[in-house]
């Protein structure tokens, strides 16, 4: 029997569920799929903040254990979707790490550089993603043609683009039309195919993780994303609070909202990193 896949061998489980509040059932049903994805949404935010301040992204399961569970720490798609595939390895899920083209209603075909992940339950397949910010799907789908959701507010569909997928995102108490948020097809990736991908997002002037701050989180009833200097929240019936944050406020909106606190030195830095480049 070859190595885990996504290295669950090596996951200090015990410490996930810890950061994650999670002290539900622990076998491979579609309902332990659902509360494991709702459990690290609600307690893992997306995050950019080690781009910005000038270091990289390592994809490896001790570094993304110390930085998301040890430091409380969040990340973006690769790091948060290979941390979720080594705990559903970890339990017995079947998982199959997949890639993404971001469209968020661009006209313009993109690179595929977002990461989702299909788990396979008896004889159907799902899709479950905790790595895409604001517009995180907020529960697991059944790969089928049709297949919907609505959970706090925001609506989520699975339709048949092509040869493969589109995943859309609604809002049915505003009447906002549906936005296609990303497609994808089922060709399996590995975690060593990540890192391309990672490594643009990362270190690319075009991407858009290189040249400001991007914090978000997704909950029922309330998307809430810093860009920059603006901090956004968005409600499902269509309101949206806007206000800037000063450089020197960051690090306390980042504890207050997204619950992440920065060490001193990290915190002084991008405190620099916002005056320079606002």
């Amino acid at each position: 029997m070859g190595e885990p896949t996504w290295q669950s061998d090596q996951f200090d489980f015990d410490a996930y569920t810890a950061r994650i509040g999670y002290t539900g059932p622990l076998e491979p049903t579609p309902g332990v799929l659902r509360e494991l994805h709702t459990a690290h949404l609600a307690a893992i935010p997306f995050e950019n903040l080690e781009i910005v301040l000038g270091r990289g992204i390592p994809l490896d399961l001790a570094s993304l254990q110390a930085k998301l569970v040890g430091s409380r720490r969040g990340g973006y798609c690769f790091e948060q979707n290979l941390l979720l595939a080594a705990a559903l390895e970890h339990i017995g899920f079947d998982v199959e790490g997949l890639g993404a083209r971001v469209r968020l209603g661009a006209g313009r075909l993109l690179p595929t550089t977002h990461a989702l992940l299909r788990v396979r339950i008896e004889d159907e397949s799902w899709i479950t993603d905790v790595g895409f910010g604001a517009f995180c799907v907020l529960t697991p789908l059944p790969l089928r043609d049709g297949a919907a959701a609505t959970v706090g507010g925001f609506g989520f569909r699975l339709g048949r683009a092509g040869g493969g997928w589109m995943l859309y995102g609604s809002e049915p108490m505003s009447g906002g039309q549906e936005t296609d948020l990303y497609s994808f097809d089922e060709s399996p990736r590995l975690p060593v195919d990540y890192e391309v991908g990672n490594y643009y997002t990362s270190t690319h002037p075009r991407s858009p993780f290189t040249g400001r701050v991007v914090v978000q989180r997704a909950a029922p009833g309330r998307r809430s994303r810093l860009l920059g200097d603006e901090f956004i929240v968005d409600r499902p019936d269509g309101r949206r609070e806007t206000r800037r944050v000063a450089p020197e406020e960051t690090p306390e909106l980042l504890a207050a909202e997204f619950g992440i606190r920065l060490e001193a030195a990290d915190a002084a830095a991008l405190v620099d990193f916002q005056r320079a480049v606002g």
